[in-house]
């Protein structure tokens, strides 16, 4: 038996299921090649900026942002254009940046929640609206059905709980797993964030010499 013919002994509510895969499956992919691109080698993009800070080559560090092409290096060039307005005007770029960033990651994040939720309850509305027919069945039989019968509407109602189950814990498991990751991101970008606005200040007072060559760690 193929995956169409289960899907038609399913029933009609196999159909909404099956869409509702398709689109958990779309998602996960997108999210996951979107958040593989996303990591940055915090550690080394801040020694760079900080060189180029030190410098006072703010268009350089705005192109190094710009060939980085992660969140974080598009939250320090939005904030590194402000520059010249000041430390609040500058952190206040980069905390809208941030924001932005963190609505694009979790694009599509609630639908995987609402698939992982809304799944299992139409398996168990499926097998409802399922056994009411095979009993209905029966019922007009007069009571002379044989147990192949019961049992042949039995298990057809019960596939799209399976079914619903099935697509429901998948989409579950990879909505935390990708809420994770996003999650690990954002604390790189805060971090990273934070350094820079740091860096910035500490040139622009002057308490950090012109020859210091201080390194940066991300916490891990």
């Amino acid at each position: 038996m193929n995956l169409l013919s289960v899907l038609f002994k399913g029933g009609w509510i196999m159909l909404p299921i099956f869409i509702a895969s398709i689109i958990a499956v779309a998602i996960i992919i997108d999210r996951y090649i979107v958040i593989r691109k996303s990591k940055l080698n915090a550690p080394a993009f801040l020694v760079k900026i900080r060189s180029l800070l030190k410098r006072n080559d703010i268009q350089g560090a705005i192109r190094y942002c710009m060939e980085e092409k992660s969140p974080a290096a598009n939250i320090i060039r939005k904030g590194l254009k402000k520059h010249k307005l000041g430390h609040d005007r500058v952190s206040e770029a980069i905390d809208n940046a941030g924001k932005q960033e963190i609505n694009k990651l979790e694009k599509g994040l609630s639908v995987l929640a609402t698939i992982s939720g809304v799944a299992p309850l139409l398996g168990f509305l499926g097998t409802v609206t399922g056994m009411i027919s095979a009993f209905m069945n029966i019922e007009s039989l007069q009571g002379s059905a044989n147990p192949s019968d019961l049992a042949g509407g039995i298990w057809e109602a019960l596939l799209t709980t399976a079914f619903g189950l099935a697509v429901g814990i998948i989409a579950f498991t990879f909505y935390n797993y990708l809420v994770a990751s996003i999650n690990k991101l954002v604390l790189d970008m805060e971090v990273i964030s934070n350094d820079v606005i740091d860096i910035m200040e500490e040139i622009k007072t002057g308490s950090v010499p012109k020859d210091d060559s201080e390194t940066f760690e991300l916490d891990s």
